[in-house]
Parts: structure tokens; sequence; C-alpha cells
């Protein structure tokens, strides 16, 4: 109990713990078991530049520097957040310091390297051509959008992935073997946590570290779900709202009611709500899905879209994301139909590459002597004077212009009676000109 209560300074529980070999690594099985990727290049002998991607917490600063450490090679860390090409120049010559005098070849580890400009990118072209240094960047986002051509081609992209509830417990297992001697959790207290870390492992052993000293403090052993909800400070997660977790957390959403499975698209809808989304935008993405996705199949699921996101304007949060979760819910369910979608689409690419045609003489406004003498709305057919209020035969596309059939109604909801009367209106069309 001495080491429980020891109100001596120690070392950040994620440094305390950093793995000092791969083999000490948990997580990134895909990339570090045997016959795999990046242990095939550890055991090489012969360090290539790469590009770590992956959510935060997941060990890509880690795998940078048993790198350098696999190699014998000096480290130079910098961050994208605070260098620039001044920092960059400075580390260049350090590692050409560290070539002349030392014989030794220099690791460069940016971090976040997402956020260099172009400008800071190319800056270090020439060094990681020359093979002065090795280059590994790490990002949470997308290097396909945020990492100039030049620079990725030099690269190797590895896939990093959040840490699975068993890796995270084996984390604390060995947190507490090496660290947290004598605290003890309860299941239900560890599955709370685990939750919280959302497979981030630095997030995980700092969740640790915090009930460790709340524990300290109140002086007790064994950490309960009653005392991290009390004792602990367990704040919003799960995404960055600009970056890629975010979109594809949106797009989870929407593919689910697409796909019509009214559970997950409320999962996805409440995780996003959870870690911070802003609901107007959300409002705006579902009033977008019951156009694109439900159509003229269910026109009542474009009233509720638009009645849920002025609901949510009205009483704001927390009650006006119930109105947009029941929203979510009638989408999913609802007949889809894509057609109306399609049909503007390609009405739009048809008309951007065509040529500007002429409105036909007889659909022209005449609002002047002079233009009706010039035949303007001769012969216009009023529909309603026709029967069935319906101009049969009748041509309200451009001269020389065939019948597009863009709109092609689906065979459900209402679009399948949609479908029939068009139907019958062609048939009427074809018997006005048979005749």
């Amino acid at each position: 109990m001495a080491d429980l209560f020891s109100a001596e300074p120690r070392q950040p529980l994620a440094e305390a713990l950093r793995p000092k070999t791969l083999d000490e690594v948990i997580g990134q099985g895909h990339l570090l078991g045997e016959g795999k990727p990046l242990r095939l290049a550890f055991q090489s002998g012969k360090p290539h530049s790469m590009i770590l991607w992956g959510p935060p917490g997941v060990g890509k600063t880690t795998l940078a520097r048993l790198t350098a450490n696999a190699f014998d090679a000096a480290f130079i860390a910098l961050s994208a957040v605070f260098a620039g090409v001044k920092d960059i120049r400075a580390a260049m010559e350090q590692a050409q310091q560290n070539l002349d005098q030392y014989g030794r070849h220099t690791i460069l580890f940016v971090d976040e390297i997402h956020r260099f400009n172009k400008a800071q990118q190319d800056a270090l072209l020439p060094f990681v051509e020359s093979g002065l240094v090795t280059f590994i960047g790490a990002t949470t986002e997308n290097p396909s959008f945020e990492v100039n051509s030049a620079l990725l081609s030099r690269a190797q992209v590895y896939v990093l992935k959040s840490l699975t509830d068993e890796e995270m417990r084996q984390l604390l297992a060995k947190a507490q073997k090496e660290a947290l001697h004598d605290l003890e959790f309860e299941e239900v207290a560890i599955d709370t946590l685990v939750g919280f870390a959302d497979g981030d492992a630095r997030r995980f052993l700092n969740l640790l570290e915090q009930a460790d000293t709340a524990a300290r403090s109140a002086r007790v052993q064994k950490i309960d779900a009653k005392f991290v909800e009390n004792a602990m400070t367990l704040n919003a997660r799960r995404f960055d709202k600009g970056g890629d977790n975010f979109y594809d957390q949106i797009s989870a959403l929407h593919k689910s009611v697409r796909g019509s499975h009214p559970d997950a698209a409320l999962y996805w809808f409440c995780r996003m709500i959870d870690g911070g989304a802003d609901p107007r935008y959300l409002a705006r993405r579902i009033v977008r899905m019951a156009w694109e996705d439900i159509g003229l199949a269910d026109p009542r699921a474009l009233t509720m879209a638009n009645d849920a996101a002025a609901t949510y304007e009205r009483l704001g949060s927390p009650e006006g994301e119930l109105a947009l979760g029941q929203a979510v819910i009638y989408l999913a369910i609802a007949a889809k139909s894509n057609a109306g979608y399609n049909a503007f689409n390609a009405a739009m690419a048809f008309v951007k590459r065509d040529k500007s045609r002429e409105v036909p003489v007889h659909l022209r406004n005449a609002p002047t002597k002079l233009m009706k003498e010039l035949g303007h709305g001769h012969d216009y057919r009023y529909a309603h004077d026709e029967p069935h209020a319906y101009a049969a035969g009748e041509t309200y596309l451009p001269e020389g212009m065939a019948e597009p059939g863009w709109y092609q109604p689906v065979p459900r909801g209402i679009e399948s009676k949609i479908a029939d009367k068009l139907a019958w209106l062609r048939d009427l069309d074809r018997q006005a000109r048979e005749d």
C-alpha cells in the first residue's frame, strides 16, 4: 500500500510504459506480426521513408522512435503544428552534422505532417530524395488529401488501427504490473474506462493515471463504476470535428439510412451527437438524405426532415435532438428512391455539355402585341382545357431534342403510382400521334 499513497512525483504513465522494443508494442498486429509489412521492414536492415496514418494514441510516435533504435540512427522530431521551413533547415543541418561527425544516419519524424503546407512539405523533398534523412510522418488525416503527391510517392503508407478492447485490457494489465501495483478495478469500471478511451492507448493510460491519482486522494484501493462516475472527468470523445473520422461517421449514418437499417442509423447519429457534432450540421445532412435517397417514393420523409430541423431550431439541445433522431428512424424505414436524384444529375450534366437550345415558339411568353404577331404562344394548348387536363401529343422540349427519359420512377412507395400515371400519359401521347 505504500506505493499507492506515495506522494513522490512519478513519470507520466504513458511515457513510463512506452515500448522499448517492437515485441512490447500492444496492437497493430496486422503490421507488426510475424511476416507482416512493418515487422519485415524492421528485419530488412535498411530503413525507408514512411507515413504512419491512424487515429490518436495508437503508437505512431513509438514506432518512429523504435525505428531509430532498430537502425541505430539519430532521431530528430518536429511537430508540424509549431515547426516551419526554418526548423526544417535546422534539422537538416543537424542531420548533416550527425553524418559528417558521427557517421550516423538520421530519422526525421514529423508529427501531424498534414498540418505542413505545400511549401513546408516541398522543403523536405530534396533531403528525402538525397537520402540524408529517412522521413517518417505521422498523421490522423488521409494522406491522399493532406500530403502532396511528390512527398507521398517517396514514402510507404502504413495504416494503423485503434486498439481493440482486448488490447486495452492487455495495456491495463501491463500498467498494473509495472506502475499501478496495488490498484484494482471492477469489471464495470474497466468497461467504462475502455469505452471512453475509444481505442486510444494514450488516452486510456491518462485515464488510468487519473484513476490512480483520485484513488490516492480518496485512499481507496479498488476502483468501481461509481468511483469512476463521481471522481473522474470523462470528456466527450470520438472524433475531430473536421477530420476523417467525422466524415467516416456521417458516411456511415447516410449509408445506414440508405440501407434501411434504423438501429444502425440511430447508432451513428447518437455517436456523432455524443462526440460533439453540431446538430444543425446533422439536420442539414438529414434533409439531404431525404431528397437524395427517399425522394418522391415517400414525400412525407421530406416534410419530416424539414420539420425536425425546424424543431431543433426552436428547442435546441438536448430536446431538439429527439426530433432529429426520430427523423433518422423514419428515413431509414421509408421507401427508397434515387430516381429524382439521378434525373436531376443527368439533366444537369446534359445541359452543361449541350448547346443553348431555343424555346419553342408555342411555349414562349407573349405579353406584347409584337410578340403575339411574331407567333409567341401561338397554338399553345392550355392543359386544363384538354381531356384529363393533359394535352396529349404536345411537346415541351426544344425542337430537335429527343425525349431523354431522365426520370425513371422506381416500383416502390408512391413512385410506383407515379410510374403508372406516366405510362398512362405516354399511352395518350401515342394515341394522339396515331390519330
